[in-house]
């Protein structure tokens, strides 16, 4: 029996999955995408917000047009089966390669951290098979997963208690010291942070309570920007404009100045806590890949999980010339950009679409 058949995920599963979706690696070094602004990019993470928040309102209201339908079948109904299943391949494709990069950039810490010298094939089969037993129950298990993560891993906020007593509460003025070249560049490299909540476009039939998805969501958009808010604000009294700029990431060293007499490495922790997000973002997303693969080859099947997990492996591990999976796992964030508005455009085609046609 698909237990996705059914609708399964309360408010508390809709709060959690958008904001836990969203954390993913991207605090650990936002600080340095931010790096531009100087010491102005305390209050960006705020502006990340607003926006997520108004892009969310397309997506719901479309959504609420389509109540029993994720956004694979949305395509085929309102843009024709032929062209809306190539978008969906592509989309596919893109939701492989957002797990690759995810999975390849935590992977990359643990071998700086912990893990010095050492290949990362096992570790990476180890995660990948954790990401798999997650899917396997479904949305519902995804969400519960979330929850857990989200409770498991806060206590990683008290250690900004270390950086915000010896930091410099002077680095917070001017606010506005910087110009629209610096502010463009730290929105381009900074906006993927609040990336993971369009996901709910592919989860929304599975919402009990789908008239109250907005708000719910938005709780968890803002759950998640509170988080990032804090961290990018004790960075920025705690380091140098010059170190935000050098270290790739700051909240990584933030983690090393926490001093506590029972453990030396508190980093190691830290960063051994963070797979529980890890897994959160890339379990959500390999979901998603898993239902568009149903969708495409319309059939539902557990052999596409497998499929799609071998695709990521294949991705991370196949020996591509170095410089071109670094430019491929930036580039393919750009992508997410343009997912925030996609629905936008798929809202003026259902008003413009006759309703004897949509399906």
């Amino acid at each position: 029996m698909d237990k996705d058949k059914f609708k399964v995920l309360n408010r508390y599963h809709v709060v959690f999955l958008v904001q836990n979706v969203m954390v993913g690696t991207s605090i650990l070094s936002l600080p340095n995408r931010l790096s531009s602004m100087g010491y102005s990019q305390w209050w960006m993470p705020l502006l990340f917000g607003v926006i997520a928040n108004i892009v969310l309102i397309p997506m719901i209201w479309l959504a609420l047009k389509y109540r029993d339908d994720h956004l694979f079948a949305i395509h085929e109904k309102l843009l024709g089966k032929w062209l809306g299943k190539s978008i969906n391949i592509f989309l596919v494709a893109y939701f492989v390669v957002i797990i690759a990069a995810v999975c390849a950039s935590y992977i990359q810490l643990i071998q700086v951290v912990a893990l010095v010298d050492r290949t990362i094939t096992g570790p990476l089969i180890i995660l990948l098979l954790m990401i798999i037993y997650i899917v396997n129950g479904g949305i519902k298990s995804v969400a519960r997963f979330c929850i857990m993560a989200f409770f498991l891993t806060l206590g990683t906020v008290f250690i900004l208690k270390w950086g915000f007593v010896e930091g410099e509460i002077s680095h917070m003025l001017p606010i506005f010291n910087f110009n629209a070249q610096e502010f463009y560049t730290a929105t381009k490299n900074g906006l993927m942070a609040v990336g993971g909540f369009e996901l709910i476009s592919f989860y929304f039939p599975y919402i009990i309570d789908q008239r109250k998805a907005l708000k719910h969501a938005s709780l968890g958009i803002w759950l998640c920007v509170l988080l990032t808010f804090l961290f990018t604000f004790v960075s920025v009294m705690f380091f140098s404009e010059w170190q935000l700029k050098h270290l790739i990431y700051p909240v990584l060293n933030l983690f090393k100045e926490v001093e506590l007499s029972f453990l030396e490495r508190i980093d190691v922790l830290g960063i051994t806590l963070w797979v529980f997000l890890i897994l959160s973002t890339t379990a959500a997303y390999l979901w998603a890949a898993k239902r568009g693969l149903d969708s495409i080859l319309s059939t539902a099947k557990s052999a596409h999980l497998y499929m799609i997990v071998i695709a990521v492996y294949l991705v991370v591990q196949i020996p591509f010339m170095q410089e071109f999976q670094k430019l491929l796992f930036e580039r393919i964030f750009y992508v997410m950009y343009v997912m925030f508005v996609w629905p936008i455009l798929l809202c003026i085609i259902h008003v413009m679409k006759p309703k004897r046609t949509r399906g």
